[in-house]
């Protein structure tokens, strides 16, 4: 099964702009969506001429998910890769939350994945289609986070891939991906210069792990190479945490 037009949340910037560009080169035909307009039109500007579709939407509102995929559906019924790539994190501890922040964190982070997931797999399986599924994680839902409430939802992430994989077999493949540390991202960026220190002494190896190198394990857990993997997490996280 050849994964060959895919979805993914998150595009127009960090990991999710890194894999569109790992996908458009492997000659995927690829969909992206974001909250990020200036930042989906110079994706587009970068991969002009290319099969590259981009949507403006939030995958925290119920609304725009479902009026995405009515898009892409009706636009490529061949679509039979999705990946939840869209995630937020503030780097706050729990008692700095307010109700609607913890809403919208909960929503990006779990609810998006959900509804977009659900829809796909509404598409596929009647059909009794192949497709895959890969869904972006962290070491923070494995070992817990400075910031309680992304570690939360980055552990029901990995939890709903679990348990998706099982749903949706033996069609849909579902995996997981949990990165480390990864720099030049916004999320980096918002890291206490204490938990990026601590996440550094961790790592077994040297070097950063860059968006590009969690994008070629997307890109893997994507294609026929990974045929037998489902309800898999894999690590993209330099050794760090040994678990």
């Amino acid at each position: 099964m050849s994964v060959n037009t895919v979805i993914v949340t998150g595009g127009a910037s960090g990991v999710g702009r890194a894999l569109v560009g790992r996908l458009l080169d492997a000659g995927k035909t690829v969909i992206t969506c974001d909250i990020d307009e200036t930042g989906l039109k110079s994706l587009a500007a970068e991969h002009e001429g290319r099969p590259l579709e981009t949507h403006v939407a939030d995958v925290a509102s119920h609304e725009d998910c479902d009026a995405f995929m009515d898009q892409v559906l009706a636009a490529h019924p061949d679509v039979n890769g999705l990946v939840n790539n869209a995630g937020l994190y503030l780097g706050q501890p729990v008692w700095e939350y307010d109700d609607a922040t913890i809403e919208r964190v909960i929503a990006v982070n779990i609810k998006g994945p959900v509804w977009l997931s659900r829809r796909f797999a509404d598409h596929l399986l009647p059909a009794k289609r192949r497709g895959a599924i890969v869904n972006l994680a962290s070491v923070a839902g494995e070992v817990g986070s400075s910031d309680a409430l992304y570690g939360t939802v980055k552990a029901g992430v990995i939890g709903l891939t679990k348990s998706n994989a099982m749903n949706f077999a033996p069609y849909i493949r579902v995996n997981v991906v949990s990165p480390g540390l990864i720099v030049n991202t916004a999320i980096a960026d918002r890291i206490p210069d204490y938990r990026y220190a601590e996440y550094k002494r961790q790592e077994q190896l040297d070097g950063d792990i860059l968006p590009e190198y969690v994008a070629d394990v997307c890109t893997y857990l994507l294609g026929d190479g990974s045929r037998t993997l489902t309800g898999a997490l894999l690590r993209a996280d330099n050794g760090s945490y040994p678990r």
